[in-house]
């Protein structure tokens, strides 16, 4: 180890972007990374968005932030973080907005003053509470301990950086590293330490080595990160430590306690054992020592790997890490769009909108142990249910490099593993809840004409496989009728019968979803093979195979049903799913919410129910407070049937646009929504935060616009900016959305679209993306009227099929 600590010192570093040249303007005061970290009950995480408010720069490679305890076991902490909770750790990894068991919260130190009463091997011997408020801020986290101590942390990719200051009348000054610390959950999806490896240098300042790591609610097996560590001052003594396998949050069960050793290496137990000896490593500094700085590196290739990302902080400067942050914060995300408002309210929601929308999928191109490719490698798709409708456009639109990236990244995930995933975590697919929904993602970058790269034909490929290739079956407890990894594990029956029978789990969401993969498909076909065009159109179809007719609910009649393969329905209430879970009907929404997905094809969804009149009526009873019989958990919000806090609501509140001179409801929908569920305080996001996919709906909304995916069609809502610029991708182009009449009410009065009127409630991708790159404008004039503008034609239905 000593010849890497040699290449270390002596190799050349490379600054961080350096902040002195950077004129941007400064978008990220604006950004309240604590937004979405309460639920409904002030102090406490239950019911919270789940996001992740430490330190990072857009889908950071590396996630530095607390993580806390929460004595609550109906819920985690899957950002690290808990309002209310007490601090185990300072650590490198973490997903944001996520629901389920938690993933991450590792690669850990923790300083402390004291080890009177601590079991090294107990977190919650050592666990800190915290005094007064933390601060976070873009790039930056700040958290003060009852012991005394202020920990600071800021982040480049692939490095963290912290900055303890202890107390002068503190007994000790120490670091504690645990490797075995995780975020912890209740039952079978929770992740656990299962070896790791440890060596330092001779004089302390350094340590690597390695943990090793299963499960979090994706599963897989065991994972290795690789982890370099420097420190800006020398220990006075360094100790490695080794305990029997334990639960770190209650060892006091078994008694266990840690063994101590003076040499410079230690191992958990062999490669490849799972139930191996925690180990770590406490670093005791001199009473002189007010401050002490560290800097992690992480890799998931090697620790030499590691040790290199240091140079990305080539200094001790924590004030610098964190200016360069914020520079590449306001350069590459915030500048993309530039509003103009008095309203700083409306500022901060939308800016902090467009932070969590740029957090997830983690970009490590490079940094894939499993194979060797020079194609852009992202991972922690948290997953792609959550994020296709609302976040993927988005990036499309003002993102066309990273969206790219994405694509390749999922595409050479299938050249090397067969299927591309729906969810996926330390390289690992899984787990799917519904349909495969990087179809979709791929369609909706293919009919937007982004290409840069990527081979289209493996694209098509790959998306052909989901739609023709049985996953094996994984047997998950949750629902073991099918695949829950990767694929559509109800593949057999939709190819059968053309929709999924009560015999899978999720039949009915799953029905609804495999139509919008084939419509996917059917749409890339048409310049990748067209000869399969139409067998996937029909397919498409399927959904129209499960319409019940006769069956009624608050007066309404004609619903999705889970359909039998002799064409009978199973009981069931339009109004309930159960728990919506996963072997339940219907996923995270009832069928009265499912209903209504079926973007690709509202001409024939309108006429099943009776055409526009009775279907308008239908649509306004969504919006009725009361009506809700969901049981969904923390996966329900609100008292009305349409749930703000759930991806298979999103598109609801706009398919008025789908009605002739109804627009302005649509606007009414969407104003109401925003105005109840989201706010600038830290309860302000209605249910997780899902990886960007509420902060993207919410940024959708207040620029006035809502992406069909899978279509290059936008819906039309109102703005919520006078003035809005959107810079369209790396050449240049911009799309101007201009605003009168805010004062006076929200309902949009005449639209004009690059200089000409408009009769439409929607416009097309080629109106706001110019094929000849020229910039585009939208001129809203805006009136407290509910004006029936919109006389000209709905937004289309690409996939209408009459069967």
């Amino acid at each position: 180890m000593k010849l890497l600590w040699s290449y270390v010192v002596g190799t050349s570093v490379l600054a961080v972007r350096a902040t002195a040249t950077n004129s941007t303007k400064d978008f990220s005061k604006y950004v309240n990374p604590f937004i979405g970290t309460e639920g409904p009950v002030k102090g406490s995480a239950f019911n919270a968005g789940n996001v992740f408010p430490g330190a990072t720069l857009p889908f950071g490679a590396v996630k530095v932030g607390i993580d806390t305890t929460r004595w609550n076991v109906s819920f985690a902490a899957n950002g690290g973080y808990t309002p209310d909770g007490n601090v185990t750790a300072i650590t490198m990894l973490h997903e944001s907005g996520t629901g389920g068991a938690p993933t991450y919260g590792l690669i850990p130190q923790m300083p402390l003053t004291t080890l009177e009463g601590v079991n090294l091997l107990d977190n919650l011997t050592y666990m800190q509470t915290r005094v007064g408020e933390d601060v976070a801020t873009v790039g930056y986290y700040k958290t003060q301990f009852q012991s005394g101590v202020t920990a600071e942390m800021s982040a480049s990719m692939h490095a963290g950086i912290m900055k303890y200051t202890y107390p002068q009348s503190a007994d000790g000054r120490f670091v504690l590293v645990d490797l075995s610390h995780f975020l912890p959950s209740a039952g079978r999806t929770e992740q656990w330490y299962s070896n790791g490896k440890l060596e330092r240098s001779d004089d302390g300042t350094w340590y690597s080595g390695y943990g090793v790591y299963r499960q979090g609610w994706s599963g897989g097996g065991d994972y290795r990160v690789y982890f370099c560590a420097q420190f800006d001052s020398t220990p006075s003594q360094v100790q490695l430590f080794s305990g029997k396998a334990t639960d770190p949050y209650w060892p006091n069960t078994t008694d266990v306690r840690p063994t101590f050793t003076n040499q410079s290496q230690i191992e958990g137990g062999i490669v490849g054992y799972q139930y191996a000896d925690r180990i770590g490593a406490l670093f005791s500094f001199p009473s002189n020592a007010t401050t002490v700085q560290s800097k992690v590196g992480i890799s998931w290739i090697s620790a030499h790997k590691a040790c290199q990302f240091l140079e990305e902080i080539p200094h001790w400067d924590l004030q610098a890490v964190r200016n360069a942050a914020k520079d590449q914060w306001n350069s590459d995300v915030f500048s993309k769009i530039d509003v103009t408002t008095t309203n700083e309210t409306q500022l901060e929601m939308f800016y902090t909108g467009m932070y969590h929308a740029h957090l997830l999928p983690s970009n490590r191109t490079g940094e894939n142990p499993n194979w060797v490719s020079d194609e852009p490698y992202y991972d922690d798709f948290y997953t792609i249910w959550d994020t296709f409708r609302c976040l993927s456009p988005l990036l499309t639109l003002i993102q066309q490099k990273t969206q790219i990236g994405i694509v390749r990244a999922l595409i050479d995930i299938w050249r090397f593993e067969r299927f591309m995933p729906d969810g996926r975590s330390h390289n690992y697919n899984g787990r799917v809840q519904g349909g495969s929904n990087s179809d979709n993602v791929l369609a909706d970058a293919y009919v937007k004409g982004l290409r840069g790269g990527i081979n289209w034909a493996d694209g098509y490929a790959a998306m052909k496989t989901n739609a023709e290739v049985q996953p094996y079956n994984n047997f998950d407890l949750d629902d073991p009728t099918g695949s829950t990894k990767e694929g559509r594990g109800a593949l057999d029956d939709w190819k059968k019968y053309g929709y999924v029978t009560p015999s899978k789990g999720r039949c009915l969401s799953k029905t609804v979803e495999y139509s919008l993969n084939d419509f996917s498909l059917s749409q890339v076909a048409k310049g990748e093979a067209p000869e399969d065009v139409a067998k996937y159109l029909n397919r498409s179809a399927g959904w129209q195979k499960t319409w019940a007719p006769d069956v009624t609910s608050l007066n309404i009649t004609g619903f999705l049903a889970p359909m039998y393969p002799n064409g009978s329905y199973q009981e069931y209430d339009p109004l309930s799913c159960g728990a919506c879970e996963w072997s339940s009907i219907s996923y995270e929404g009832v069928p009265w919410e499912y209903t209504w997905t079926i973007p690709f094809d509202m001409e024939t969804l309108i006429s099943l129910m009776g055409g526009p009149e009775k279907a308008e009526a239908r649509l306004d009873t969504m919006f009725i407070p009361g009506l809700t019989r969901s049981n969904q958990g923390g996966n329900s919000i609100g008292s009305t049937i349409f749930n703000p806090g759930n991806e298979p609501s999103f598109m609801t509140p706009f398919l008025y646009n789908y009605f002739s001179k109804r627009q302005h409801k649509s606007v009414q929908r969407s104003r109401e929504v925003v105005d109840q569920y989201y706010n600038p305080g830290r309860s302000g996001i209605p249910g997780n935060d899902d990886a960007g996919a509420m902060g993207s709906w919410l940024v959708w909304n207040m620029i006035g616009l809502y992406p069909v995916v899978t279509q290059p069609v936008y819906l039309v809502l109102a703005p919520r900016f006078e003035d809005i610029t959107l810079k369209l991708g790396e050449e240049g182009a911009s799309l101007r959305i201009k605003a009168t009449g805010l004062d006076k009410g929200p309902y949009v009065q005449s639209l004009k679209v690059n200089g000409q009127s408009w009769n439409k409630s929607w416009i097309g991708h080629e109106d706001i993306v110019r094929p000849g790159g020229q910039d585009s404008l939208l001129e809203f004039e805006l009136g407290a009227n509910q004006t029936a503008w919109d006389v000209g034609d709905v937004p289309p239905s690409p996939g209408h099929i009459t069967l």
